[in-house]
């Protein structure tokens, strides 16, 4: 864990870990200058990992509590469960639930199999962004589960806490 520009630099990926609110943790990388070093690497083609809400960070714009710009590496919008599952779903979305892949199954799953278990905390979810959805979930609905634009990922749940099944996920990561 590191805000050294000089090792994010020196590292062979990226990983951009995420938990609280949207706009407190937009506004913390751009005051760090971190926003702009995780985007040019990005863009330079480093392989790079967002967890939850470092997901959602990956993407243009959040609904959490207004509207706030994210880093725009992914095209999609943050917006919330409520109101999208059904009325009976509990919100935030807590447990563990199959993940379903969509379209080619991607490398970052190469060591996993559909339907496999993965655990999930979120109140938000990635919308508009089909093209880039690699794996969903269903809660009520299908909500985005993972998300790829070229070697930037993302994940909705935690992997570091989804036992063996997110440890394959991790290690797919570093072949990445």
């Amino acid at each position: 864990m590191t805000a050294d520009p000089a090792k994010i630099d020196a590292a062979d990926r990226i990983i951009l870990p995420g938990v609280g609110a949207y706009e407190d943790a937009a506004a913390k990388l751009r005051e760090s200058g971190m926003a702009d070093i995780v985007m040019e690497q990005a863009k330079a083609g480093k392989p790079l990992m967002g967890i939850c809400l470092g997901m959602q960070l990956l993407f243009e714009k959040s609904f959490e509590y207004g509207e706030h710009e994210g880093l725009g590496l992914i095209k999609g919008n943050v917006v919330p469960i409520k109101g999208y599952a059904p009325e009976e779903y509990k919100i935030p979305h807590i447990g563990w639930n199959a993940l379903q892949f969509k379209g080619e199954k991607d490398p970052l799953f190469k060591y996993i199999h559909e339907g496999d278990h993965v655990y999930f905390v979120h109140s938000y979810y990635a919308a508009d962004c089909e093209e880039s959805t690699i794996a969903v979930t269903e809660y009520g609905k299908p909500l985005t589960a993972a998300v790829s634009d070229g070697k930037v990922y993302g994940c909705q749940f935690h992997p570091e806490k989804s036992g063996e099944v997110g440890l394959n996920i991790l290690r797919a990561f570093c072949e990445v």
